[in-house]
């Protein structure tokens, strides 16, 4: 057998570069031409029925957003148009790689994702309790959740399949030190901060852009499980944060965040030491310090966990006037991702579900489709541009300003960028003794039975992050750091 395979498409297409998505310039925005990351995206948002294929395990509350600093220099969206004013909100967190059967205590990224109900219609954001991600470009999404779910022939979870792909993939390096630390099995989910982690964009009245970060502070303070509490309550309690998250809500506790943004101008964006589209980076709080602008409350539990925290279906490209994306290519990926995985998951109709619907109307000329709701549109017209006077009209006065682009459209390499280690040292250089202790024994235990190969691999990238974190998870391992 020939070893010398080449990727293709599902058609037979030979595949020229599986590792960078095509874009406008190298810190540009995605092309919709890049067939094969589409493929790629919507095969594997079909890849399970009905289950979400991630972020399957989850629990929702429904609230209020209540902004308390003015912020209309950089927005024009009218849910920051005053300090006071309330937006009703939905939120949904998850674990990511289990099952809907799945424990809750699990070593996991927790989804954090929240629904604005505003009166310029619903705006998403989808976000983690991460700042940061494992990958810079979503070509390998789908490779990279493989490695957190099963092996095809066993159907057990693989800690060599994930490593494998850890130790060729240094970008990953930030968020594995995350996953592995103290902070990687929150106790609930009310005791974790929260994170748009992708860098988004703010449009104010007059036009002007800025790029935004958005955090959440928890006002509950930082809870932890340790590795034995979270074994053993996933052998005695397997839905303890949603327990946690119900009982708090019902007997009146109501779990709350400080929304905080940092900003950037995009003369700052232009001039700055790093890709600030790069979702496995942060920006530094000390250059852009944290602006708090408003409070999450949750305060209504669902009264139907299918109807409204099942159905409820999230995607980045829900955004309302004021609000917008960026270059960055993780989101550019799951503008067309979130959505695609919702039509499929749920169905072409979903935002006709009331936990999706808009409080504001919807005039649109979608029709037909299954399980459409109400009138299907009536007898208005289903097209346009038509001669109906009363037919709604587009509105040139919501546009965003153009972005400006340079560079050719192909597949620039997003390892270019060599620097996978110093935001991962800085992280470890942060901890304590005791926390660097629990991330190395955390990230040892875990890498139990992983070929040598693969650990030698990773190793190299511990070592280069601080050589005391290389050398701690290899002394852990009872095996020979080998310098390269």
């Amino acid at each position: 057998m020939s070893l010398n395979k080449t990727i293709t498409t599902a058609s037979g297409a030979p595949v020229a570069d599986n590792q960078n998505s095509r874009s406008a310039g190298p810190r540009g925005p995605l092309l919709l031409d890049d067939f094969h990351l589409i493929e790629k995206l919507a095969h594997f948002n079909r890849e399970n029925i009905p289950e979400r294929r991630v972020h399957a395990k989850g629990s929702g509350a429904h609230g209020t957003f209540t902004v308390n600093r003015d912020i209309t220099q950089y927005t024009s969206a009218k849910l920051f148009e005053s300090v006071g004013k309330q937006t009703p909100i939905f939120m949904r967190f998850s674990t990511v790689g289990g099952e809907r059967g799945s424990a809750d205590t699990e070593r996991d990224p927790r989804g954090f994702s929240i629904k604005f109900y505003t009166e310029e219609g619903n705006w998403d954001i989808v976000g983690n309790n991460t700042p940061v991600f494992f990958i810079r470009d979503p070509l390998k999404f789908p490779d990279f959740i493989h490695t957190q779910k099963r092996l095809p022939q066993s159907n057990l979870k693989s800690a060599q399949m994930m490593w494998d792909f850890w130790s060729h993939s240094p970008e990953a390096l930030h968020q594995v030190t995350i996953l592995f630390s103290d902070r990687g099995i929150p106790d609930g989910y009310r005791h974790m901060h929260g994170f748009g982690s992708h860098t988004y964009s703010l449009i104010s009245a007059t036009g002007e852009r800025h790029w935004v970060k958005w955090h959440y502070k928890t006002k509950q303070g930082i809870k932890n499980l340790a590795p034995a509490d979270a074994a053993r309550l996933a052998g005695t309690d397997p839905d303890y944060s949603q327990r946690d998250l119900f009982s708090a809500i019902e007997k009146g506790d109501f779990p709350k965040w400080r929304v905080c943004i940092q900003i950037m101008t995009e003369t700052q964006v232009a001039a700055h030491h790093e890709n600030p589209f790069d979702v496995t980076k942060t920006w530094s709080q000390k250059e852009y310090p944290l602006i708090e602008v408003g409070e999450l409350e949750l305060n209504r539990n669902p009264q139907n966990y299918f109807a409204e925290v099942e159905q409820a279906a999230f995607a980045p490209s829900n955004r309302v006037p004021g609000v917008g994306l960026s270059p960055d290519r993780m989101l550019q990926g799951r503008v067309f991702a979130y959505a695609d995985a919702q039509r499929y998951r749920v169905g072409t109709n979903h935002q006709q579900l009331p936990i999706n619907a808009p409080k504001s109307p919807v005039n649109s000329y979608q029709r037909d489709g299954a399980m459409s709701f109400g009138s299907n549109g009536g007898g208005t017209p289903n097209y346009e541009p038509n001669s109906y006077a009363d037919a709604p009209k587009q509105a040139p006065r919501y546009a965003e300003p153009g972005l400006a682009l340079s560079g050719e459209a192909t597949r620039y390499d997003h390892r270019q960028d060599g620097d996978y280690f110093s935001h991962a040292g800085a992280l470890f250089n942060l901890m304590d003794d005791a926390q660097k202790a629990l991330l190395i024994g955390n990230i040892a235990g875990a890498m139990a039975g992983v070929t040598a190969d693969v650990v030698q691999r990773q190793l190299q990238y511990f070592y280069k992050a601080d050589p005391a974190y290389g050398e701690g998870v290899a002394k852990a391992l009872g095996v020979q750091l080998n310098q390269v």
